[in-house]
């Protein structure tokens, strides 16, 4: 199996960086097993073509504007993914569904995408994620740890 966790964000837009900073958990706790890459996104866009191309899962971690209570975790799996990326719930322009989009007019997209994410608290100008955000990033961790383990690729602890 050929998975990609992707943790993108803004990390100068305070709590925009919270996919960056659970991929950064995510690679100090946990080492995964072959066949799993862990990419810190960033902003980037169509420069991702390569990595999430014939993927068997992606699993997508970011901030998402769902309209919920700030800290919310949101998950986003199935039909609703497309939606995620046609309504631009990610308050950042990273160009996923540009990538995405690439991808299917290619053949090659991932047979499986699974967004997880939280509702931002704020999107100052900071490097810092707030405390309500920042408590989240070890559930967001363990939801990343739980789907690949589902999908039978179990990182472990360090």
């Amino acid at each position: 199996m050929k998975a990609v966790v992707l943790g993108v964000g803004n990390v100068i837009l305070a709590d925009e960086g919270v996919g960056v900073r659970v991929i950064e958990a995510l690679e100090r706790d946990y080492t995964v097993p072959e066949g799993v890459t862990v990419i810190d996104a960033g902003t980037s866009g169509m420069e991702m073509l390569e990595d999430m191309s014939d993927l068997d899962f992606l699993l997508v971690v970011d901030a998402i504007a769902a309209g919920k209570a700030p800290g919310e975790l949101v998950q986003l799996r199935g039909d609703a993914v497309p939606v995620f990326f046609r309504r631009n719930l990610s308050p950042h322009g990273i160009g996923l569904s540009d990538v995405l989009a690439s991808l299917e007019f290619l053949g090659a997209e991932p047979k499986e995408t699974v967004i997880l994410g939280v509702q931002p608290a704020s999107l100052e100008l900071s490097t810092e994620l707030t405390p309500l955000i920042a408590a989240r990033v070890p559930e967001l961790v363990a939801q990343v740890v739980d789907e690949l383990t589902q999908r039978g690729l179990a990182p472990t602890r360090r």
